[in-house]
């Protein structure tokens, strides 16, 4: 059983810029300093007390505005990003999906790309070259896949991409929407396969800022504002407060 467990956690960021001082400064200009301890280093909270207990069958869309958490939320449930206090508890494997161009090799084929993206996310190389086909097929891309990737305008690397994630298996879908550089059209036949995807996933996590593909994907939502989580409940009870 796959399961996501947060409890108490914050994710802090220190900034060092040119009017407190570098990293290299502040651990070498003093003996037996600590980084972050400096009032004159400012302290980003990037999430504040996050606690969220996610099991098998869960479909959570997460809402806000931007800056407000969801992308940070998304690194610290995939462990990209470890609690600065707090803690996080993860069964099952994820797969990450933020940014569609991750993983993706400008200098070789679409082909290639297809093995290389699919392996990123987790997956074998001989469960790609099964999929190769069908992922030809979806993306409508032609003689395209024989060319470096580097000759593909932004709509064809989305299509490229999500040709690949949406024939993953995963245990634990983490996924930022990322879909506004496609036709309409493709959108269409797209959502489809997320929708497939969404329901493939044992546990899926869904931040987007689009109510109808929310409520295609999930069941309940989570509000984040400032780093906290305001509302997490009913999608619809949710989207309500939030866009009151």
């Amino acid at each position: 059983m796959v399961s996501i467990e947060v409890r108490g956690a914050y994710v802090d960021f220190p900034i060092f810029d040119a009017k407190t001082r570098s990293l290299k400064k502040q651990v070498l200009g003093k003996v037996g300093g600590k980084i972050g301890t400096d009032a004159k280093v400012p302290i980003i909270e990037a999430l504040r007390d996050i606690t969220l207990s996610l099991d098998e069958g869960d479909r959570v869309g997460l809402v806000g505005h931007n800056g407000a958490g969801k992308s940070t939320l998304l690194r610290l449930l995939s462990g990209i990003y470890e609690p600065t206090r707090g803690s996080t508890r993860v069964v099952g494997r994820i797969a990450p999906v933020f940014d569609l161009g991750v993983g993706l090799d400008p200098e070789v084929s679409g082909h290639e790309n297809i093995l290389i993206r699919g392996l990123f996310l987790g997956m074998s190389r001989r469960q790609m070259e099964k999929r190769v086909n069908d992922i030809a097929e979806f993306t409508e891309l032609g003689d395209y896949l024989s060319m470096p990737l580097r000759t593909y305008s932004a709509g064809m690397r989305v299509r490229l991409a999500l040709g690949v994630v949406t024939t993953i298996d995963p245990e634990i879908l983490i996924l930022d929407e990322g879909l506004g550089a496609i036709d309409a059209a493709f959108l269409a036949k797209a959502r489809e396969r997320l929708v497939e995807l969404a329901r493939r996933a044992g546990v899926l996590v869904f931040a987007s800022h689009a109510d109808e593909l929310l409520r295609e994907l999930c069941t309940t939502a989570l509000w984040m504002d400032e780093g906290r989580i305001r509302a997490h409940g009913a999608l619809d009870e949710v989207l309500a407060a939030y866009h009151a």
